[in-house]
């Protein structure tokens, strides 16, 4: 149940993306339609000289705007649109594993050892051994001591 609404959420999450990608695709070819544009002025105007020069300007600027406009905003705009929607859907993800192994059952330090995993963390963790493990109070060379830093009754090490 819950994997089929984080795969619908992440449909609908990535949606816009899907607009950005087209957008960045059509622009393009905007310019080229501009650039014809301003050929066909140009082409009006062959018998003015003094006029050409802003056909071919607009011919010029029409497909950078378009190639510019595709490249620089609305492609970067999509990526950044879809990594968004991945990075959520995989939190959801990540969750829903979580609560999967606690319904098995499964003892809590596994189940923080398999999420690191899964994110990649497991370096990152310190690991709580040797003498930094001790509580405070307790020195590190105290025989039998337990974890609340007491001696334990009957231990003779």
């Amino acid at each position: 149940m819950l994997e089929i609404e984080i795969a619908a959420t992440e449909e609908r999450e990535i949606a816009p993306s899907r607009v950005w990608d087209s957008a960045g695709g059509y622009a393009p070819t905007i310019g080229i339609i501009g650039a014809v544009l301003g050929l066909i002025h140009v082409m009006e105007n062959l018998s003015d000289p003094s006029r050409l020069g802003a056909g071919i300007a607009v011919a010029f600027v029409a497909t950078v705007y378009g190639v510019g406009s595709a490249n620089l905003l609305f492609l970067p705009l999509a990526a950044k649109l879809r990594s968004r929607a991945h990075a959520a859907t995989r939190r959801r993800e990540l969750v829903l594993e979580g609560i999967l192994a606690i319904q098995d059952g499964l003892n809590p330090r596994l189940i923080d050892q398999k999420l690191r995993g899964i994110l990649g963390l497991e370096a990152s963790r310190p690991h709580r051994s040797g003498p930094a493990a001790a509580p405070p109070d307790v020195p590190p060379t105290a025989p039998g001591a337990g974890r609340e830093g007491k001696v334990r009754c009957g231990s003779t090490a």
